[in-house]
């Protein structure tokens, strides 16, 4: 027995991996424009004439329909009850007849797959395919809330400090949009989705997390060295706590060199800036106080 199903969903997600693997998968794709002239005309064919539409008009027509067969039955069907004294044009068939609503489905695939095309056409700094992604999502009512919410992810993962203001930019077009709604406060988020396609990439703040992380997996759960720890009370002054601790502050160049690794721990380096943006100017502080630190032990410091 052969059991045929459909669905609009993406398998990979619906059926269980079991049933997946004794099945074999067709992919239905939406039809371009080349298949929807084809269909046009066949439809032409069955009714015995053309249409009247002028070849703007086949264009919109076909655009109309947005990859969708029988949609494009459908308005065939109306345009063909028209009358054909006088050719219609993409504005006079805009005004004539319905346009078929864009293909988004907010809780399914395509919902990931559009948010996933905007963030990935922030990252690429392509802020036209970005601005398109995002008229495609509000165009499908898509919440503009969880549009923003990955523009402030974005800001802070693939921006990071090469645009410190990157992420204050996201944060402002969210408040705007809170106060403002739509469609005003959408304008703020158009604003937001240009400065962040194209402001300075750096994703070394999301890099040195994941191996500060990794690191704190592996050492599990060794103490801080004792002279940075706080001793509140006699005993544990008795014990060491703070012992040797030096106030960066008191000290000629406001910097101590101390260690702050866990004892025995060989220090690492999780955060590499590149040369972007404003990330230059954090790597010159970097390799001042490496510079220092490097004085500190050279000199036998603590």
């Amino acid at each position: 027995m052969i059991l045929v199903g459909a669905t609009t969903e993406n398998p990979s997600f619906e059926l269980i991996g079991a049933l997946l693997s004794r099945a074999q998968v067709f992919v239905l794709r939406r039809l371009d424009d080349s298949d929807l002239e084809t269909l046009l005309r066949r439809a032409e064919y069955q009714i015995g004439h053309d249409l009247p539409l002028t070849e703007d008009g086949r264009v919109a027509l076909r655009a109309m329909a947005d990859g969708d067969g029988r949609f494009l039955f459908n308005l065939v069907e109306e345009v063909a009850r028209l009358p054909a004294d006088i050719p219609l044009g993409a504005q006079e068939l805009a005004r004539l007849v319905q346009r078929r609503a864009p293909l988004y489905d907010k809780a399914q695939e395509g919902h990931y797959n559009l948010i996933s095309a905007l963030h990935k056409s922030l990252r690429g700094s392509d802020t036209d395919a970005a601005l398109y992604w995002l008229a495609r999502m509000l165009a499908g009512g898509e919440d503009p809330i969880y549009i923003l919410r990955r523009l402030t992810r974005a800001a802070v993962e693939d921006i990071g400090l090469a645009d410190p203001q990157a992420v204050v930019q996201a944060l402002a077009a969210w408040d705007t949009y809170d106060r403002l709604g739509s469609p005003e406060g959408e304008l703020a988020i158009v604003q937001c989705v240009i400065y962040l396609a194209t402001a300075p990439k750096s994703n070394a703040a999301y890099q040195a997390f994941g191996e500060a992380g990794r690191m704190a997996r592996e050492t599990g759960s060794l103490m801080p060295p004792m002279h940075i720890l706080n001793a509140p009370t006699r005993l544990m002054r008795d014990l060491g706590y703070g012992k040797g601790y030096v106030y960066d502050h008191a000290t000629e160049e406001g910097f101590s060199g101390q260690n702050y690794f866990p004892d025995g721990v060989t220090r690492r380096n999780f955060y590499r800036p590149g040369e972007r943006g404003f990330e230059r100017e954090v790597k010159k502080r970097l390799d001042y106080w490496d510079k220092l630190r490097q004085r500190v032990a050279d000199q036998g410091q603590p």
